[in-house]
C-alpha cells in the first residue's frame, strides 16, 4: 500500500512549518481514530447478539425471565449469536491472513547502494524521524513509502526492522543530481514519523487487511465452497471499506501535509529545481517507454538500459526545445546513480521489471526474450521490426487474393503495395441539367463526398488488424503457459488476482496499423536499395536515416497513400531518395 508524500509532491512553505506539521499530524491521528471507531463498531455489532444472549441467560438464573416465551427467545438469540460470532471470526481470520498487495520492485541492499542508504539515513536524522527499513526501486517516476510489515508477507519482504520501505522511481536516480534527489526524497522520508504513531499504524493495518480481503475471492485455487465463503467475507470487507474510506483518505492527506511541512527546512533551495526535474523526468520516461521500449518488447527484446536511456532522451529533448540555458552545467554535477555500486546491473534489473510490468513476459531472459543494448538497437530491433511488418503486409495481400496479384517471382516489392493502395481516378461529375430546380442538390457530388476515400486500404487494414490480433493472442497464450501457476503473464499477483499489465498506448486503428506497415516496407526498400540505415530517435523511436539525417518527411506521404489513395507524394520521395520500388526487399 502506498502512503506518505509522493516524489512529485512539495509543500508550499510557510512562516511556521512546525504549526503546519502539528496540524497535519493531529488531523491524521483524528482520522485514524475515526477508522478505528469503524472497526470498533463492527466488533460491537458482532458481539451484540452474544451480549443479549448473556442477559437472557442471566435473567433465567435470577428468576426474572422465565416461561416458554423467554426460553424460545434465549434459544433464538443464542443461535443468532453463534452464527454472527462464527461469521465475524471468519471475517477476522481472512482479514488477518489476506496478503496485501506489494508493488513489484528491485530491492537495493546496503551492499548494493551504501551511499544511497547513507544519504537516506542522514536525511532521516536531519528530519528527526525513523529511517526506512529498506530501499527499493520501481520503474516509475514517483517515490513513496510502502508498508510491508504484514505477517502474510513474510520476513523476506522487510529485510531490516519493521518500518516502511522507501520506494524510489528508478528514472530519478539517473536523471537527477544528488542534491535534487535528496530534495525529492525529503518529504517522503518525513512520512516515517507519522507511520510510527500507534493509532495511524493500527488504522493502516486495518484498511490494508480489508483491501486484501476484498481480493480473496479472485485468488486461484479456491474450491467452490471456499470461494462462496470468500465472497461473503468480501462483501463485508467492502462495506467496512466504504464506511472508513473517506477517513482513511483524509488520514493520508494529513500525513502527507505533515511530511511536506517537516521537509521544508531540508535543501530548500533545491526544491524548486527538483520539482521541475520530476515533471521533466516523467515526460522523458513516458516517451522512452511508448516510442522506444514498446517496439522492442513487441519484438521479444527488452532494452537493458532504460534508465540510462532517460538521460539520452531528455538530453535530446533539451537540445531540441532549448529547455534551459544552464542545462549543460547541471549535467556536470554528480548524478544520483553514482550512489549505486553497480549502476549497470541495477538498471538492467529495473529494465526487465519495467518490461514485465508494462508488457508482460518471462522473469528471465531466453531465446524469445533477450536483452538488447542501445548500440545494437537499430540492427536487432528497428531493422527486424520493419522486415517482420513488411512480411506480414505481403502475407495478408496474398491471402486477400486481390487484383494486385500474388508476389512476383523476383520477390515482394514496394510497387505491388503502391499499385494495390492507389485509388482509381474519380470520374467527372455529371453536369446539372439546366431545367433542374435550384433547390435540388447535385446528388452525385454529395454521394462522392460521403464515400470512403480508399476502400482498398480499408480492406487491407481490416485484414492486417485481424492478423495482428491473432499473433498477439498466440503470444499471450505462450507467455501464460510459461508463467508460474497463478502468477499471471507478468508473474505478479496484485490485489485483484494477477497483476494487470499497464497499457502504454491506446489501441491503434486499422489505418494506423496499415500506415505503420507501409512505412516499414518503404524503409526496408530504402535500406536495401540506397545508403539508408535503421536508426534510433530517443524521443520518437525507430527512425530511417538517409544520409545520416532522420527522414522526418516520410510519414505524411505514406498517409496520403493510405488515406487518400494518392501515391504521388510518396513516389516523389522515392525518386528523390533513389529508392527503386520495383526491386524486391529482403524479408524475415
Amino acid at each position: 500500500m502506498r502512503y506518505g508524500v509522493s516524489g512529485s509532491g512539495f509543500g508550499n512553505g510557510g512562516s511556521d512549518s512546525s504549526l503546519g506539521e502539528e496540524w497535519g499530524v493531529r488531523a491524521a491521528r483524528s482520522r485514524a481514530l475515526a477508522v478505528l471507531r469503524v472497526r470498533g463498531r463492527a466488533l460491537g455489532a458482532a458481539i451484540l447478539p452474544a451480549a443479549v444472549a448473556v442477559v437472557l441467560y442471566a435473567g433465567e438464573v435470577t428468576g426474572h425471565f422465565t416461561g416458554t416465551g423467554w426460553t424460545t427467545a434465549r434459544w433464538t438469540v443464542t443461535v443468532v449469536a453463534v452464527l454472527v460470532l462464527l461469521a465475524a471470526a471468519a471475517v477476522a481470520l481472512v482479514v488477518a491472513r489476506a496478503r496485501p498487495a506489494v508493488t513489484p520492485t528491485v530491492e537495493l541492499t546496503e551492499a548494493a547502494a551504501p551511499d544511497l542508504h547513507r544519504l537516506v539515513r542522514d536525511l532521516a536524522d536531519r528530519l528527526d524521524v525513523p529511517a526506512p527499513s529498506a530501499i527499493a526501486l520501481t520503474p516509475d517516476c514517483d517515490s513513496w513509502l510502502e508498508d510491508r510489515s504484514h505477517p502474510a508477507h513474510g520476513r523476506a519482504a522487510v529485510p531490516a526492522g519493521a518500518g516502511p520501505v522507501l520506494v524510489i522511481g528508478s528514472p530519478f536516480l539517473w536523471w537527477m543530481r544528488v542534491g535534487e534527489l535528496r530534495a525529492v526524497l525529503a518529504p517522503v522520508v518525513a512520512g516515517t514519523g507519522p507511520a510510527a504513531d500507534p493509532d495511524i499504524a493500527a488504522a493502516r493495518r486495518f484498511v490494508r487487511g480489508l483491501d486484501a480481503a476484498v481480493a480473496v475471492p479472485g485468488e486461484p485455487g479456491l474450491g467452490a465452497l471456499r470461494r462462496l465463503g470468500a465472497r461473503g467475507v468480501g462483501r463485508v470487507a467492502r462495506l467496512l471499506l466504504r464506511a472508513c474510506g473517506t477517513h482513511a483518505a483524509e488520514m493520508e492527506r494529513g500525513v502527507a501535509a505533515a511530511g511536506s511541512e517537516r521537509a521544508q527546512a531540508v535543501d530548500h533551495g533545491a526544491r524548486i529545481v527538483a520539482q521541475e526535474q520530476v515533471g521533466l523526468a516523467y515526460a522523458g520516461w513516458d516517451r522512452l517507454l511508448t516510442r522506444v521500449a514498446l517496439p522492442a518488447w513487441r519484438m521479444g527484446r527488452w532494452p537493458s538500459g532504460l534508465d540510462a536511456g532517460v538521460v539520452s532522451a531528455l538530453t535530446e529533448l533539451s537540445n531540441r526545445d532549448r529547455l534551459a540555458e544552464g542545462f549543460s552545467s547541471r549535467l556536470g554535477e554528480r548524478p544520483a546513480c553514482d550512489l549505486l555500486e553497480e549502476p549497470g546491473a541495477v538498471d538492467e534489473a529495473a529494465s526487465l521489471l519495467a518490461a514485465r510490468l508494462f508488457h508482460g513476459g518471462p522473469a528471465e531472459p531466453g531465446p524469445d526474450w533477450a536483452p538488447v543494448e542501445w548500440s545494437r538497437y537499430p540492427e536487432e530491433v528497428v531493422d527486424r521490426k520493419w522486415r517482420v511488418e513488411a512480411a506480414r503486409l505481403h502475407d495478408v495481400l496474398d491471402r486477400l487474393g486481390t487484383g494486385s496479384g500474388p508476389r512476383t517471382a523476383e520477390g515482394p516489392t514496394l510497387s505491388r503495395v503502391l499499385t494495390h493502395l492507389t485509388a482509381p481516378a474519380p470520374s467527372a461529375a455529371p453536369e446539372k441539367p439546366d431545367d433542374l430546380p435550384a433547390v435540388f442538390p447535385d446528388t452525385a457530388g454529395e454521394a462522392d463526398d460521403d464515400e470512403v476515400g480508399n476502400p482498398a486500404a480499408d480492406a487491407l487494414a481490416a485484414a492486417l488488424s485481424a492478423q495482428v490480433a491473432r499473433e498477439e493472442a498466440q503470444r499471450e497464450a505462450r507467455a501464460a503457459a510459461a508463467a508460474p501457476a497463478g502468477g499471471g503473464i507478468a508473474g505478479f499477483t496484485g490485489p485483484d488476482g494477477p497483476w494487470p499489465l499497464c497499457p502504454l498506448l491506446p489501441p491503434r486503428t486499422g489505418r494506423d496499423l496499415l500506415a505503420d506497415h507501409v512505412t516499414a516496407l518503404v524503409c526496408c526498400a530504402a535500406v536495401d536499395s540506397t545508403g539508408a540505415a535503421p536508426g534510433l530517435d530517443w524521443l520518437d523511436g525507430p527512425a530511417l536515416l538517409v544520409g545520416g539525417e532522420r527522414a522526418a518527411d516520410l510519414g505524411p506521404r505514406v498517409l496520403a497513400l493510405v488515406e487518400e489513395g494518392d501515391p504521388a507524394p510518396l513516389r516523389a520521395w522515392l525518386s528523390t531518395t533513389g529508392v527503386r520500388p520495383e526491386k524486391p526487399v529482403r524479408l524475415l
